[in-house]
């Protein structure tokens, strides 16, 4: 009598881990690869491994918005989505907009 095989191994969470492992190397080789430009709004430092904008990325949005830059302007140059640069317009007008206190960048 054969005893059924039992695959109790669950490969999804370690596809999950290998795809988050890759973004974060494609991330990090476009940041050696070429020289960034601190002050483009569109450097990946702006961002974090997930894609959310992390604190300078969102004072660098706020700083264009204080320029008088549109929405779509902000998505494009940031490399986000028109609704993510619809939220920070959003956050920054509540923050007082051109008049907020400006965060220091990193």
């Amino acid at each position: 009598m054969t005893q059924p095989h039992k695959n109790s191994f669950d490969p999804k969470p370690v596809l999950e881990l290998i795809a988050s492992i890759e973004a974060d190397l494609q991330r990090l080789k476009t940041m050696v690869a070429q020289r960034i430009d601190e002050a483009d709004p569109a450097n990946p430092h702006n961002k974090t491994a997930d894609g959310k904008l992390t604190k300078d990325g969102v004072e660098r949005c706020y700083r264009m918005f204080d320029e008088g830059k549109s929405r779509y302007s902000v998505a494009q140059s940031m490399k986000i989505s028109f609704t993510a640069a619809s939220h920070r317009f959003e956050t920054w007008r509540k923050a007082g907009g051109a008049k907020r206190k400006r965060a220091l960048l990193g």
